[in-house]
Order: C-alpha cells, then structure tokens, then sequence
C-alpha cells in the first residue's frame, strides 16, 4: 500500500502544474437572482467549462446559494475544477428534487477533476430523516445522495464539507485514483442511512485527514475495492468503517489490498469491521487487510469480523457464509471500548478466517467494574499472535456469564417487542405476533432469555444455543438495542 501516498502525489503535482493559464467561469456572471438558486447557472457555466480547450475552474463564492439539483458529465476536453467557498442548500422537501432518480450533485465521466475551496454541501435532510423507513420497507422513496461521484480518473476532493444529506453524504463508484482529502461530513448521530462516504468497485482510493461526525458508517466499501488507503481519520459519532456488508449479490467481486491506519474512534458503534451475509450467492474472496495503530475512544466493537451480518431479519441464518476472509493484519489497537467483546472474530463455519496476525493489542472496557474486564470472541478464526501487548488474552473469556441483572429484567418486562420471524420451536413467535416481553420468560437471576429466535444481532452480545439467547456480561440494554436483528421496538424508546 505504500504506493497510495506517492499516486497521490503525482496527481496533485499533475494538477498544480495548471494553476497557471486557467480559464474561470464564475457562477455570479450566469445571471443568478436574488433568490441565489444557482441551478441553470452551474449547468451553464459547467458545459462552457468542459468545452474549453484550456484547463478550466468553475468558481462559486462566499454566501449561501440555492441549488435544486444538478447532473455534471464529462468528458472534459482539459483538467477541470469546481471551487466552491461559499454554502450550497438543497431543498429540504425530497418530493420537490426535480429528477427523483438522481442524487442531488453527481459528477460522472471526467479525468483530472478537482473539487475545492472550503465551502459546504447542505442537503437539508432532516424532514427527509423523519420519514426514512428504508430500513424496514424495500420499496421505499429514494432518497438523494449529497455528492454522487462516478467514473473519475485522477481526482481529488480536497476541503470540502458535506452537511446534513438526506442519504449518504457522497460516494465514488467505479473510479480510479481518487484522493479524498481533509474531506469533513457533518450530521447528528441518529440521522438514518447517512453513510459519510461509500466507495464500490475502484481501484486506488486514497481518504486522508478526514473529520466524518454521522449517524451511519464513516466509511463503508462494497465490492470490487482494490488498493484502498484510509488514513488520519477521525471518525464519530458514526458506525465505524466497514467493509461490507458482502455477499447478497452473486456478482460481486473481489476486495483486496485495503489499509487502515492511524485513524480514531470516538464513541462509535464500530470501530473497524468487516461484515458478511449468511445464506447468501456470492462466494468473493477478501483479503490482504491492515488495520494498523487505531485508537479507540469508548468505541462500541473496536474490531469485530461478522460473518452473520443480518439486521432487520433481512436474510436466512441456515445456510454459513460462502465469502472467504483471509490474510488480515491488526496491529496496535488501543483505547477503550463500552462493550466487554473489544475483539470479535464471528467468521463463517463453511469459509473460517484465515491467516489473521493480530498483535499489540490494549483494549480497556469501561462498562460495570462488577463484570470483570475486557473480553474477546472467537469463532472459526485460524490466527497467529505476532507479539507486543495482548490485553485482553484473545479468545479467551476473562468473565464468565453473569445472570440479567434485576433492572434489565425490570425494564424489560414494561416493554413490548414485535417479532417477524419463525422458528419451528416456538409457537409465540409467529411473524407479526406482538407481545408483553415477559412472553421471554425473564426471571430475576437468570442468564437465558428464552424464545423461539435463533440470532440476536450485535449490539446486545448474545450467544446462541437452540432457541436459548445467552446474555453475556450484559450492563445495559434498551429499547434501541432490540431494533436489532429479529427484534424491533413496537414503540420506540430510544
């Protein structure tokens, strides 16, 4: 991956060496009104630019502007940048976008691109938030993404910031050699599906010196990712960075050579993790993985491998992973953790882990002292310590299964859950059955909540056996933590 920093280098080298002779295009000369919706204008401005034969950049200035939506393609006859310093809006109703399959900005089929200057991509999301159920209902309304990138070659975006979007703030698909640079998203943590960047099907995607604050993923990647360096990297709140979730598509293709390093995560629900569905076509390889000199900062999961990813009851658990993860280096991780598992290894029985070095590991779990310490699960992993701190001893449990403490039973049976799926051992649980949750059977003292669900997903650190649920050093639990997997809040509570 050393390559990353010095490709990286010469595209900044290769852009610089147009600063001189640049044609400008200014948003303010295209007629913009006094309502500062500058749509028509940029489109205008735009097709001039990629016309030009001489290196070319579109400037929008300081002050907050108006854009309804806009599709800018290429190809461009010359290197071509985009500086915006000032706020660009969207509408904040997603009904009024006036091309529903969009994104909001999408950038497509241009080489030498550079986006700039500083300003602010607000996507205006928070009516669009209120409304998201597309986490429980497939056919829902598409929401668009703030910034679309897609077909670019030797490309960087550099100091700007993505705000409030009502999907994801940006992603880059099918692209080569694009750096990300001091790239910031800004959104509350309980904004839904608002992944900060989603990056698919590249090769040699650089992310360096990023600040990503959201309410899903700081960094997801789908298939085909190749040559992936994420570094310096702030990330929280958010879901972590992730690769996946792998393998609902027969198609997919293969990941390798990604690196992570000298990244934080601060009160996050993941640190780094890597998940895959069970009962799923493809059967992809990943692979040639580093997560290197990452600090935790209360981080839910610091390192977790799931080879069971299956929230929302989207998927079967009959059948194991068919995706192999192999070839993964973790090395200096430390920090805290608010889960007792600070290292999960959840891997496929049919395809178990293979290769996985893991060393100089310092993980402090900030729970309930009366639980014991950090802790570490291990599951179909073929792995090597290659020395320095092992705290905790990997897959090997410092404490052993605690009963339900008595609040969680209290605070359980004032709840009502819904359950949508069955199992042939247990006949409360038809899909759609809604009940008192004491139908869990939960009694003071005990470690098993019992009921006819065979999984309950992360978050709530279960193990399985049959149809019993173990719960494992458990201090706190919520309605929240019910959302996931197989159960859900019938009333959120949150």
């Amino acid at each position: 991956m050393e390559q990353q920093p010095l490709v990286f280098l010469a595209i900044v080298l290769a852009l610089s060496s147009y600063a001189h002779g640049l044609k400008i295009f200014d948003i303010s000369s295209y007629g913009v009104g006094a309502d500062k919706d500058i749509t028509a204008a940029l489109d205008k401005a735009w097709k001039e630019a990629i016309a030009s034969p001489e290196p070319a950049k579109i400037t929008i200035g300081p002050g907050e502007w108006i854009l309804k939506q806009a599709h800018l393609e290429g190809p461009s006859k010359s290197p071509l940048e985009l500086e915006v310093k000032g706020t660009i809006k969207a509408l904040s109703d997603p009904t009024q976008l006036p091309n529903k399959e969009w994104e909001w900005v999408t950038v497509n089929y241009v080489n030498y691109f550079t986006l700039s200057g500083g300003g602010v991509f607000d996507g205006m999301g928070e009516q669009a938030w209120k409304t998201n159920d597309c986490h429980v209902n497939t056919k829902c309304a598409k929401l668009p993404i703030n910034l679309s990138f897609n077909f670019i070659n030797n490309s960087i975006i550099q100091d700007i910031t993505t705000k409030d979007s009502k999907n994801f703030h940006s992603n880059c698909i099918s692209s080569n050699n694009v750096t990300f640079l001091r790239y910031k998203v800004s959104a509350p943590h309980d904004s839904p599906n608002t992944d900060g960047l989603h990056i698919a099907r590249n090769i040699g995607i650089t992310i360096l010196d990023a600040v990503i604050q959201t309410g899903d993923d700081c960094i997801s990647m789908g298939d085909q990712m190749t040559d992936v360096m994420i570094k310096n990297v702030k990330c929280g709140p958010g879901h972590g960075i992730s690769i996946g979730s792998m393998g609902k598509n027969i198609e997919e293709k293969d990941v390798s050579r990604i690196t992570i390093q000298n990244c934080t995560f601060d009160n996050t629900a993941n640190g780094v993790r890597i998940k895959t569905w069970p009962s799923a076509p493809a059967t992809l390889t990943i692979s040639d993985l580093n997560f290197l000199d990452l600090t935790m900062i209360n981080a839910s999961n610091p390192v977790i491998i799931d080879q069971q990813y299956c929230p929302w009851n989207l998927c079967s658990l009959d059948k194991p992973s068919s995706i192999q993860i192999s070839k993964v280096k973790i090395h200096n991780v430390k920090g805290t953790s608010s889960t007792q598992d600070v290292v999960i290894f959840s891997c496929s029985t049919s395809k178990p882990c293979q290769d996985v070095q893991i060393g100089d590991i310092d993980l402090k779990f900030t729970g309930d002292p009366a639980l014991g310490g950090a802790t570490t699960k291990c599951q179909n992993v073929k792995y090597t310590f290659t020395g320095g701190a092992q705290n905790p001893p990997l897959c090997q449990r410092s404490s052993a299964p605690k009963p339900l403490p008595m609040q969680i039973v209290e605070h359980l049976q004032r709840k009502t859950i819904h359950t949508s799926r069955t199992t042939p051992t247990s006949p409360n649980a038809r899909a759609g059955r809604r009940g008192r949750v004491d139908h869990l059977r939960v009694r003071a003292g005990e470690t098993t909540l019992r009921f006819g669900e065979r999984h309950l997903h992360e978050g709530v650190r279960a193990v399985v056996g049959g149809d019993v649920l173990t719960f494992v050093e458990t201090t706190t639990f919520n309605c929240a933590d019910l959302r996931i997997g197989f159960f859900s809040c019938d009333h959120g509570d949150e």
